[in-house]
């Protein structure tokens, strides 16, 4: 059994942190003697002089400093999974499960986690990022409770069109395609490799050699290393086109196009309750 308790360590810190035993005994809702008490047998036990007088108050010793700087984590943690079981007991959740494909733009979702997190920091959220290839029957689908997907993973759930996202032809400044006779024709794109994101397979354009990358980001920095040319996130490359790293191609017919993401909802799995429904609120904004 240890020698010492939390709440032993908690009396000890909140003396600290108001400066008296007074202040930390009205805190507390305890008699001063009490807290005196608590904290003579801290010291007894430990066999370290944790605290000295200085003045009208009571200062940490440097192994004080040292003990409770150590412990203080511990108390936080305690804290924290007293306020997950009150969560619990008043029927909030603990987890919010997500499924992303990794065309949604990378900014945008941040910054609604970050705000989801400052309004419900003790809620986890299990975030995983999919391309429209994966399978509905995944593991991944079965698991979350929001869905922002292309409707190719046909997926059950209620739906509703989110927000389209802008793919764009783009190849390196260097690349040899931007020293031919514009507008690009199909032609002149066959001599060259096509990047293709994964097993997308509505690209507008056809291509003699295409290279399948699984992710985005690998796409990305093929098309950016010269390896080809390819149809990209826009909101992705945003910074590669406005630094000149990467210039859209001067196509005969059309450099952009499309692909709707859907958001669902797996209502037969949970039913939305309040920190679901301020998270699709932060996603509609």
């Amino acid at each position: 059994m240890q020698k010492t308790t939390l709440e032993q360590w908690a009396i000890l810190e909140k003396v600290i942190d108001l400066g008296s035993f007074a202040k930390a005994a009205e805190a507390l809702h305890r008699s001063q003697s009490s807290v005196s008490y608590n904290l003579s047998l801290l010291q007894e036990r430990l066999g370290v002089t944790l605290l000295i007088p200085q003045g009208r108050r009571a200062v940490l010793t440097p192994a004080g400093e040292l003990l409770l700087s150590r412990v203080r984590p511990l108390l936080n943690a305690f804290s924290h999974v007293e306020m997950r079981a009150a969560d619990l007991q008043d029927g909030m959740r603990s987890r919010l499960s997500l499924v992303v494909d990794s065309i949604f733009p990378r900014g945008r979702l941040f910054a609604i986690l970050r705000k989801f997190q400052q309004a419900y920091p003790r809620i986890q959220v299990q975030l995983t990022e999919v391309l429209e290839s994966t399978q509905p029957d995944a593991e991944a689908f079965a698991e979350a409770d929001i869905m922002i997907v292309t409707r190719r993973q046909d997926v059950n759930g209620r739906g509703e069109w989110l927000m389209n996202i802008d793919f764009i032809a783009v190849a390196h400044a260097d690349h040899p395609l931007f020293t031919t006779p514009e507008p690009l024709t199909e032609e002149i794109l066959n001599l060259y490799p096509l990047v293709r994101i994964a097993d997308s397979r509505d690209v507008s354009l056809p291509a003699g050699d295409a290279w399948t990358f699984s992710t985005v980001d690998a796409a990305i920095e093929a098309v950016t290393s010269g390896v080809g040319y390819g149809w990209l996130p826009q909101a992705h490359i945003q910074a590669q086109l406005e630094k000149g790293i990467l210039k859209p191609l001067p196509l005969s017919h059309g450099s952009r196009r499309a692909t709707p993401l859907h958001l669902i909802i797996r209502e037969e799995r949970v039913s939305p309750d309040e920190a679901m429904n301020h998270f699709l609120d932060l996603l509609k904004e």
